[in-house]
């Protein structure tokens, strides 16, 4: 993880249980005598970041509807300690100027503008298309002052649109973010939950398994053509709104993806470049491009 994360060092379960008692039940000692949860049971989880939110960040009350995704949040943090490096250059202009950026697909978690304005103090405008997850989104930030300060929720109304519709006309973003659906299809996501679960030596695993332990909606998980997909379209859709954002940035997390969108970029005429983050054994990387 980068360097200046917060949770770069193990959880405090002593401490995180004061926050909040409900995480207590899914504590258990490990084979190598360590205290952990069950990574796989989407409750425990749930109450971890409950308990992380509350004691790091000052969020209460914070939430996601039953089937939502729930979010490690510990490697959403990393990635906007990232987005921070990649800000520095400006940042040490002595620039005044509150940053302010843009999360496409928000989610029913809301985890990213959360956040962004706990660790940074920016601004963030969060986006999505799926009413139920606006309607979530809203209600993560109601019982904050700072947050309601920090954060505003937009609804995209077009499936076909990723900024216009959304970035106003005179509207500046100094960046932008996105863990973009990374399946191609409901069984291909379903194909890779299984193999999580087996990876955490889970067994006589069914479809109900991937339901309770991994949640997600259709539009959290998957989309036609999947990531790569997904990610050409928002670099074509970059090039109308260039001079409206300094940095454009995604989550790659297949590698195999990336020679299709350096083509693009290069085709759009756009500076860019990659940086290479690692979670524990999970490695991925975020793109960035811009237009001069």
């Amino acid at each position: 993880m980068h360097k200046k994360n917060i949770y770069n060092s193990a959880y405090n379960f002593e401490e995180l249980t004061k926050t909040n008692p409900s995480l207590k039940k899914f504590i258990f000692i490990n084979q190598y005598q360590t205290k952990t949860i069950d990574f796989a049971n989407q409750k425990a989880v749930l109450e971890l970041n409950k308990s992380l939110l509350a004691h790091h960040h000052n969020i209460e009350n914070w939430t996601i509807p039953e089937g939502y995704l729930c979010p490690p949040i510990p490697s959403r943090a990393d990635y906007l300690y990232y987005i921070n490096d990649l800000l520095n250059d400006k940042k040490k202009q002595n620039n005044p100027k509150t940053i302010k950026g843009l999360d496409i697909g928000v989610g029913a978690n809301c985890i990213y503008p959360i956040l962004a304005s706990q660790l940074f103090n920016w601004k963030m405008v969060g986006v999505d298309s799926n009413k139920t997850a606006i309607k979530s989104a809203q209600m993560n930030i109601e019982n904050s002052t700072k947050l309601k300060q920090n954060i505003e929720i937009r609804q995209q109304e077009s499936n076909a649109n990723i900024f216009k519709g959304i970035i106003k006309e005179n509207e500046y973003f100094d960046f932008t973010i996105c863990n973009p659906p990374f399946h191609a299809s409901e069984k291909e996501a379903n194909s890779a939950a299984l193999r999580k679960l087996k990876n955490l030596n889970k067994s006589k695993l069914n479809q109900n398994d991937i339901k309770l332990n991994f949640g997600g909606q259709a539009n959290e998980l998957w989309c036609n053509g999947g990531e790569a997909l997904f990610i050409k379209r928002m670099i074509k859709q970059s090039i109308e709104f260039g001079k409206q954002v300094n940095w454009f940035t995604t989550l790659v997390s297949k590698s195999e993806n990336l020679k299709g969108i350096y083509k693009l970029l290069e085709k759009a005429k756009a500076e860019y470049k990659t940086i290479n983050m690692q979670q524990g054994n999970k490695k991925t990387r975020c793109v960035a491009w811009k237009f001069s």
